[in-house]
């Protein structure tokens, strides 16, 4: 923020304090100052700064020095608040996204600044609790906004359209190597160097660096063909969408802002279509969904005809499935997990529509070893098989919900020692039944699942790995309350 309009903003704070303390309207403190009450309601919000004289004239009214008037200290009820003007992060907060003006949020600050101070300290407070860092805030915000567009964006489409007219692209066809390759060359001077990476053994876990000002690829001779596929079409995105604002490593290990992060996903999004073309998909799947049973051979060869990265192909499910089949009730969960640690880690979710279960938990809780995708990701770790596919029907125990959970394990393409499964979530209902008739195929396994087993109520379940402790404290406190009402009763 800049100094100017901080100083105005932190003028106004206080003016509309030093009022209100003394129990003096708007209108009252124009009647004392002959000021209006619109230049007074515009300076209480930041709008303006008065000159020197009409300083003197408030203050006089407000019975305090000139000097404490325009000093820019805060008293303590509005000191947190001068600190989260001045820190900036109203700037890094991309308010922008969701149609939310920085203006309109000043003047609530400026309407309520106590009770704004109260809520923002509040969420640092949790924040802090759960070890939120500012990159799970950012990606938090990004999945709102996707969420908010059922993971489709109509715009980024028609652009891969236009790049593949453009360069004479056939998206009927699966994409080679070569044809990205040679536009990334000859089209955007690009160099690709595919030896230097792999000589840095702290640069294990990265596939490519991008050296703006020489346009140097840095790209990792361990990448397959599907990862190099990736970031050659992630580069082209940037290089055919004008993005500069980006970041340069795949994985992303920093970032300077959260349009960094925006872009990133705008570019991947681009590679995404790219690689697994709409329209194409789109009749795959029709023809698909029309079986009568789900044969996950078949569905295995179905992601082969796209790409050999189950995760790619999952995530365009995500931009596909909402918009042309009408199925919002999605969710999409990526867990990591190293056997010699036993730790299963969710690092993505998306959730279509609504927060469907399951979902992450900073809490450190045990996720209920019940899903499919921790199932796979046992199975995977003792098989030599290089993709592992169930599916799996979960009704949860709370609520009535039953979802089609599709998931796929692999070895993680970017850790060794550990491995990863993508899964897939559809909300089963009289619509997508109409839309999937292999949802009434009575092959596919059936199991009660829960969220965590801290919170889980299934009796004598096998695979628990932890005592429901916070089902059994709310049983205590149901009791609790029982025993309490009874007595209020009695004595009433």
């Amino acid at each position: 923020m800049i100094e100017e309009e901080y100083v105005r903003l932190i003028f106004g704070l206080k003016l509309k304090q030093l009022r209100t303390e003394k129990n003096i309207s708007l209108f009252g403190l124009a009647k004392i100052t002959g000021l209006s009450k619109s230049y007074l309601n515009e300076i209480e919000k930041g709008k303006k700064y008065p000159k020197r004289d009409k300083i003197i004239n408030l203050a006089v009214a407000l019975e305090v020095t000139y000097d404490h008037l325009v000093s820019l200290k805060l008293d303590k009820n509005l000191a947190p608040i001068g600190e989260i003007l001045q820190s900036r992060i109203l700037k890094e907060i991309p308010f922008d996204i969701f149609g939310i003006k920085e203006r309109d949020l000043i003047d609530i600050i400026a309407d309520a600044p106590i009770k704004v101070n109260a809520f923002i300290s509040t969420l640092f407070e949790i924040a802090k609790n759960y070890s939120l860092s500012k990159e799970s805030f950012f990606l938090a915000s990004l999945r709102s906004y996707q969420e908010a567009h059922n993971n489709y964006f109509e715009s980024i489409e028609n652009d891969v359209e236009k790049f593949a007219k453009s360069y004479s692209i056939d998206l009927s066809k699966k994409l080679e190597l070569n044809d990205l390759q040679d536009i990334l060359v000859e089209e955007y001077g690009y160099t690709i160097n595919n030896d230097e990476l792999v000589e840095h053994k702290e640069l294990t876990n990265l596939r490519s660096i991008f050296v703006a000002k020489t346009k140097i690829l840095l790209v990792s001779s361990e990448a397959d063909d599907s990862q190099r596929l990736f970031i050659y079409a992630k580069e082209i995105a940037y290089n055919f969408l004008n993005i500069t604002d980006r970041l340069y490593t795949f994985s992303w290990i920093k970032f300077d802002g959260f349009d960094q992060v925006l872009n990133n996903f705008i570019a991947s999004y681009f590679a995404g279509a790219l690689l697994i073309p709409r329209k194409k998909l789109v009749k795959e799947l029709k023809l698909f969904f029309e079986s009568s049973i789900l044969d996950p051979i078949v569905f295995q060869t179905l992601i082969s005809e796209f790409t050999d990265s189950p995760e790619t192909f999952y995530q365009r499910l995500t931009n596909i499935l909402p918009k042309d089949f009408n199925l919002k009730n999605l969710f999409f969960l990526r867990f990591n997990y190293k056997p010699e640690r036993n730790d299963y880690q969710l690092t993505k979710e998306l959730h279509i529509t609504n927060l469907q279960e399951p979902h992450a938990n900073e809490n450190n809780e045990h996720y209920c070893r019940r899903w499919v995708s921790i199932k796979t990701l046992n199975e995977i770790a003792i098989s030599k098989n290089n993709h592992l596919f169930e599916a799996q029907i979960s009704s949860y125990q709370d609520t009535d919900n039953e979802y089609l959970v599709l998931a796929s394990a692999t070895k993680d393409p970017f850790r060794n020692g550990y491995y990863r499964s993508i899964g897939l979530g559809i909300l089963i209902s009289s619509h997508s039944q109409s839309k999937i008739n292999f949802l009434k195929d009575t092959t596919i396994k059936k199991r009660e699942v829960g969220v965590t087993c801290e919170s889980c109520a299934i009796q004598n379940c096998k695979e628990r790995a932890a005592e429901p402790r916070k089902l059994n404290r709310k049983e205590r406190f149901a009791k609790t309350d029982s025993v309490v009402q009874s007595l209020m009763e009695k004595y009433s």
